[in-house]
């Protein structure tokens, strides 16, 4: 029995959703990073142009917290689908190494 078309069939498709969201989570990763940087500079010119405090100073720090918050789950989400990937191969692999076996 030849099983290996069948594995490569397997193989892909779950990878495909992981690999699709690991590749979403990066691009929203990367707007997250585009998004801080520019309250960062809105926070330094609001910081260098007035003498007093800011009433958005309280608005802009919330903001970078929540972005802060959203990485990390971005990223905490992306290792779990890594893991969660890896442990689907490796289950595939030993199922067809068992098949072949018989």
């Amino acid at each position: 029995m030849n099983f290996s078309p069948d594995f490569a069939a397997m193989s892909s498709e779950p990878k495909k959703p992981a690999e699709s969201l690991v590749q979403e989570l990066l691009a929203e990763r990367r707007e997250l990073k585009v998004l801080l940087e520019r309250a960062r500079m809105e926070l330094a010119e609001t910081r260098e142009g007035s003498s007093g405090p800011d009433p958005r100073m309280k608005e802009l720090d919330a903001e970078v917290e929540r972005l802060r918050h959203q990485l990390a789950t971005a990223r905490a989400e992306a290792t779990l689908l890594r893991e969660e990937r890896d442990e689907m191969r490796a289950g595939i692999e030993k199922t067809l190494q068992e098949l072949t076996e018989i």
